[in-house]
């Protein structure tokens, strides 16, 4: 009796290792064509999540700056574009921010910069600069959206000492930039030499280019990060052109909106700004979130100079994502 059941037992174990397959088969394992007709079709849904295809987002053949076209096929200037392509790609939560905040100060910064004859091109210089925070301030002490040091700030017309630091200002420190980039495009005539030298500073450039016998600054052998300023500056302009190629997908009520603000002129000190921020209905915290360049708790002015702080108005206080208009439709997904 025993035997028979062991005979039966294997009888049936034989009969379901031979049946199993093909009922996997049919029910739980699609063949391998259906396999990858589903694979593909997951990869083309997914691209409602991000545009990239690929681990690594396409170097272009080439790239306009200022107006000039620079050729990206030859094999060191292809290597170079790709490494900061990467970079942009995958510093994720830096180059979101970067395109939050350009809704902020691109507005800001664009008609400067055309007023005063600069490219258009160089509010990218700003963006790699700082990564758009108005109150960057570089191991070196270079500060603000420009990343000013002392010395050149001062030299562009900028006040520089404990109390107030103009850096911090973004009109100022562009109007300043832009007399910078005036001033070393008198002495190269060439845009591209002009970006590289805000790194660098002009005399090097130039004598490098002297040195190397080279016509074209992005052919020079610098230093690394100098060699890879302007590669930096071309990729920032790529993100910004198309981020859901990188794969960065926004809405508007993602960006960052203006806010709006009335403007006091003082031509006295004030002696306490915290107290002077509550009469305004506001707190010491957000007068220099709204005014980075005041650097203490009062203003001195003891040379009567005139100043206008920017004081939000009581709504704009207020984040309404309902109202946040895309300075760039391009920035944004919906």
């Amino acid at each position: 009796m025993k035997k028979y059941t062991l005979n039966i037992t294997a009888a049936m174990l034989f009969a379901l290792v031979t049946i199993s397959p093909a009922l996997v088969g049919s029910s739980c394992v699609a063949p391998k064509g259906e396999q990858e007709d589903t694979a593909s079709t997951a990869i083309k849904k997914d691209l409602g999540i991000t545009a990239l295809k690929y681990s690594s987002p396409e170097v272009p053949a080439s790239v306009i700056f200022c107006g000039k076209t620079i050729d990206l096929s030859r094999y060191d200037r292809h290597e170079r574009m790709d490494r900061e392509l990467l970079a942009f790609t995958y510093m994720h939560s830096t180059s979101l921010q970067m395109i939050k905040k350009a809704n902020r100060y691109f507005p800001i910064v664009e008609p400067i910069l055309k007023e005063n004859g600069i490219p258009d091109d160089f509010k990218y210089l700003m963006v790699i600069e700082s990564n758009l925070n108005p109150i960057a301030r570089s191991s070196a002490g270079a500060a603000g959206l420009w990343l000013f040091m002392q010395g050149t700030g001062r030299d562009y017309g900028l006040e520089v000492n404990s109390n107030i630091d103009e850096r911090y200002h973004v009109e100022k420190a562009t109007r300043a930039a832009c007399r910078y980039l005036k001033d070393a495009y008198a002495k190269y005539k060439d845009w591209v030499a002009v970006a590289a030298s805000y790194n660098a500073g002009q005399a090097r450039i130039a004598s490098q280019l002297a040195k190397q016998d080279v016509d074209d600054s992005l052919d020079l052998q610098l230093v690394e990060e100098t060699a890879r300023y302007v590669y930096r500056i071309l990729a920032a302009k790529i993100m910004f052109s198309d981020p859901t190629a990188f794969g960065f997908r926004l809405r508007a009520s993602d960006l960052y909106p203006a806010i709006p603000y009335t403007e006091i002129t003082v031509t006295e000190g004030i002696a306490n700004l915290a107290r002077f921020a509550r009469s305004k209905g506001i707190t010491l915290a957000i007068l220099k979130n709204m005014n980075p360049w005041l650097r203490e708790t009062s203003l001195a002015n003891h040379s009567k100079r005139t100043y206008k702080l920017k004081i939000p108005t009581k709504e704009g206080m207020y984040y309404n994502p309902q109202t946040v208009v895309p300075h760039d439709k391009r920035w944004v997904v919906e």
